[in-house]
């Protein structure tokens, strides 16, 4: 994704940078690298921020008139400019959930997990080392050189 690719169109270059995503949130689940949920995100960027390298935003039409879900989110964003993290804005809730196995309702009946915010952590002991974290990463770093501070995504069901 550095400059050597930038004769893709933008079409191509969301496509692959979606692909990037979803590689690397499965990755990161399996390496219990995920903070699932806007309470639990911002729990974890008030203890550990520098841990963090990745906050995804996600949110679908019904989700744009939730004032409460907004506020969040622009606390969340701010947090993240102030704090060097990479922000990504995400539409495709239905494809989060599939990419994450996640069902309407756990077989206890507890409700899913709150996916409108998601972190990608990278622990130093164990760092994520994938070709998927550097593609989203220098896709947020060229979205930011262009003045696009959240850049936004459609991540399309499969």
């Amino acid at each position: 994704m550095g400059a050597s690719n930038t004769w893709f169109s933008s079409a191509d270059m969301m496509e692959t940078v979606s692909q990037a995503l979803e590689e690397l949130l499965v990755a990161a689940q399996r390496q219990d690298c995920l903070t699932v949920g806007v309470y639990e995100s911002a729990k974890l960027m008030n203890v550990d921020p520098d841990s963090v390298v990745l906050c995804v935003l996600a949110t679908d039409e019904e989700d744009e008139d939730d004032i409460a879900l907004q506020i969040h989110f622009t606390l969340l964003q701010a947090f993240c400019c102030d704090n060097d993290i990479n922000i990504l804005r995400v539409s495709g809730m239905r494809r989060l959930a599939q990419l994450l196995e996640e069902d309407t309702a756990d077989s206890n009946g507890n409700e899913p997990r709150d996916l409108h915010c998601i972190l990608v952590t990278n622990p130093p002991v164990q760092p994520l080392k994938c070709q998927a974290l550097q593609d989203v990463s220098s896709f947020c770093e060229e979205s930011r050189c262009r003045n696009q501070w959240v850049p936004c995504l459609d991540l399309q069901d499969r």
